[in-house]
């Protein structure tokens, strides 16, 4: 076994799970059950499943004995930057997510991929939701590289629905060691910050040389679907000026190359920066 699937395995196991690919109508209808207790809804059919896994692109679950607890599902796509696997979905039941499972699932799909000769990962996630920035940037140490605003269009599961589906890509190397970039210990530049009462202050300006700046922050709500419920008002104001401050960065050539858990924010860096830190594997 090479050296991606130990890493996955013996994140599997520290979780508490093991990993199994999933092939099979079966397999497909726990799939299911997953999205349910995740979205409230149904998105894909059993034929979905079989057809990802005879075209090489299994899902991967995560198993507890028998019952499939959590899985990601993704497949080989090619874009301007040629080839690439879309990680498409990831979920896992309500009582056993934050448990590490996400993580050991994404590196199984790096496994997955390394094992077939692509060496780059895409996927796109809310930017609002704190603990999958954390998981995506800081963790895996993905690069945050484009984001659109109503990504998906109206969506109408039970996480999404009336909201708008504001989303972030990022680019995962999957020959680098997985985990977080260095970052600068003192950012020059705040482009949104967290007020003590839990508002967002307007986006800063952020200067066209992106060469002088140390790092730019971005802050989110820790929790932004409890905030949604208790306030959905103060929720859209955030969503606008979190739309706001990532159009700022990105455009004048930052990327979003780590998230800051005890702050809940985003640090932006040169995007020269970031691919420089990427440490390839010995």
């Amino acid at each position: 076994m090479d050296e991606a699937w130990v890493r996955a395995h013996a994140a599997a196991a520290a979780a508490g799970v093991e990993l199994r690919a999933l092939r099979t109508v079966a397999d497909a209808d726990a799939i299911g059950r997953v999205i349910v207790a995740t979205w409230g809804e149904q998105p894909i059919g059993p034929e979905v499943v079989r057809a990802l896994a005879e075209s090489g692109n299994e899902p991967y679950g995560a198993f507890d004995g028998d019952e499939l607890v959590a899985f990601v599902l993704g497949w080989a796509g090619v874009d301007q930057e040629g080839l690439h696997v879309h990680s498409h979905m990831l979920a896992a039941v309500p009582d056993r997510r934050h448990g590490g499972l996400g993580y050991a699932l994404k590196l199984a799909q790096r496994a997955q991929a390394l094992e077939r000769g692509i060496h780059v990962a895409r996927w796109t996630f809310d930017p609002l939701i704190a603990r999958n920035a954390h998981l995506n940037l800081t963790k895996l140490g993905a690069v945050a590289d484009r984001f659109e605003r109503d990504f998906y269009g109206a969506m109408g599961d039970a996480l999404n629905r009336g909201d708008r589906t504001d989303r972030v890509t990022v680019r995962w190397h999957l020959d680098a060691e997985p985990g977080a970039r260095p970052t600068p210990d003192t950012p020059e530049v705040t482009a949104l910050l967290l007020a003590r009462t839990g508002t967002p202050d307007r986006p800063e300006p952020v200067t066209a040389d992106v060469t002088m700046l140390g790092a730019v922050l971005v802050e989110v709500p820790a929790e932004y679907h409890d905030l949604r419920q208790r306030d959905p008002s103060l929720a859209g104001r955030w969503r606008e000026a979190t739309a706001e401050a990532l159009e700022r960065c990105l455009t004048h050539g930052l990327v979003g190359s780590g998230f800051l858990r005890d702050r809940s924010a985003y640090v932006f860096v040169p995007g020269t920066t970031a691919t420089a830190s990427a440490v390839p594997l010995g």
